[in-house]
């Protein structure tokens, strides 16, 4: 099994609007009849401004990208993983009844629950998926499409053993951030 399931935490359709828009107005300044804008302060407010927007797309690509792996999947640690941003949670520590029962409405978060990624609140345009740790702990993830991710989610997560044969892994399974040391 390889990776399963990518879902982009950003876009780049911001900086080729605000691209878009700002070669409109160069075309205009040049076309309209007037003082022109000097040279220097456009390349100035364009390097600035898709600056900004470029830093912005590539920090919530970074951030906010969820990812379910395999254990074909490469790397330090070829466990079945779910990983969203810098933090991942090995799928050995999912409780899946609980999954299973999220969208049924059966089964929901605790009040306060922390954002896998970190953040205090979910970004624009994504739900949050309760997800309940072996050790009891829940946490949200953030996601646009909670059904395709429950899907990936149970499609990847081991048995009731895990991959390796030996069950749920002991303890945290982050190492940082919103997972604790």
């Amino acid at each position: 099994m390889t990776e399963e399931y990518v879902e982009p935490g950003g876009s780049w359709r911001a900086f080729w609007l605000v691209a878009g828009a700002l070669a409109v107005l160069l075309v205009m300044d040049l076309v309209l009849p007037g003082p022109d804008v000097p040279p220097l302060l456009w390349a100035l407010a364009v390097l600035v401004v898709l600056g900004i927007v470029a830093a912005g797309a590539l920090s919530a690509a970074r951030v906010w990208t969820v990812r379910v792996t395999g254990p074909d999947a490469g790397g330090d640690d070829a466990r079945p993983a779910l990983s969203v941003g810098r933090e991942r949670v090995l799928l050995a520590d999912v409780d899946t009844a609980h999954l299973r029962a999220v969208p049924g409405g059966e089964a929901g978060v605790d009040a306060g629950a922390p954002i896998l990624g970190g953040g205090w609140s979910l970004p624009s345009g994504r739900t949050g998926l309760p997800l309940r740790l072996t050790d009891g702990r829940t946490v949200l993830v953030p996601t646009r499409d909670p059904s395709a991710l429950t899907r990936a989610l149970l499609a990847a997560a081991p048995g009731e053993a895990g991959a390796d044969g030996t069950g749920p892994t002991p303890g945290l399974s982050g190492t940082e951030g919103t997972l604790g040391p």
